[in-house]
């Protein structure tokens, strides 16, 4: 029976690590990179070495960035009385392609999950606190889904803000139906988040 040859061996387990990659998608995957051209390989290496050297997190949103404090940390013109709470750096990304928001944020993370041993002790709650000791921060905006894991996550965020920040006002992007849809098509979960958090007219 062939044996696989062990560097290539070695970058298949490499790769299966990624998210999305199983066993036999990391093995199409290094396929691929043999038969591109050297320089593209390299190229690609490079990019990765790149990466891991000059990317940090930032110290105090958590963002990823290429400076510290990021761009969007230190940019004056941000409203620095409004705190935007996302689970993680790619919602970040989401909501600033829209452009219209224009406070700071802050990444919490991720969500609490207790069936799959996520405590309160993973996330950043400490750097919150520590933006909110501040005294900046008016409104916190819980930009976090509406998954049963975000609610519990909203749930114990809020908590520990009222408790220790009770000036700070504790807001939820609104939840319920899109905007062109009509509610024969909706199903139950988000006709109730709908009703909860109806607006008056």
């Amino acid at each position: 029976m062939q044996r696989i040859p062990e560097p290539l061996k070695n970058l298949v387990d490499q790769l299966a690590r990624l998210p999305g990659l199983g066993p036999k998608s990391a093995m199409r995957a290094a396929m691929t990179l043999l038969k591109w051209p050297e320089a593209e390989v390299r190229r690609l290496g490079k990019g990765i070495y790149d990466l891991r050297d000059s990317l940090h997190l930032c110290s105090r949103c958590g963002g990823l960035a290429d400076s510290d404090p990021c761009p969007i940390c230190s940019d004056a013109e941000r409203d620095r009385t409004q705190l935007c709470l996302v689970a993680e750096w790619d919602s970040m990304l989401t909501m600033e392609e829209g452009n219209f928001y224009k406070g700071q944020y802050m990444i919490l993370g991720g969500l609490l999950a207790p069936l799959d041993h996520s405590p309160a002790e993973s996330l950043e709650v400490d750097r919150l606190r520590e933006r909110l000791a501040e005294g900046e921060v008016e409104e916190l905006i819980l930009a976090l889904g509406a998954t049963a894991e975000a609610e519990a996550t909203a749930s114990y965020v809020k908590d520990q803000v009222s408790a220790r920040f009770p000036g700070v006002r504790v807001t939820r992007l609104a939840q319920g139906i899109p905007l062109g849809a009509e509610v024969k098509y909706m199903d139950r979960e988000t006709l109730r988040q709908s009703l909860r958090y109806r607006q008056s007219l």
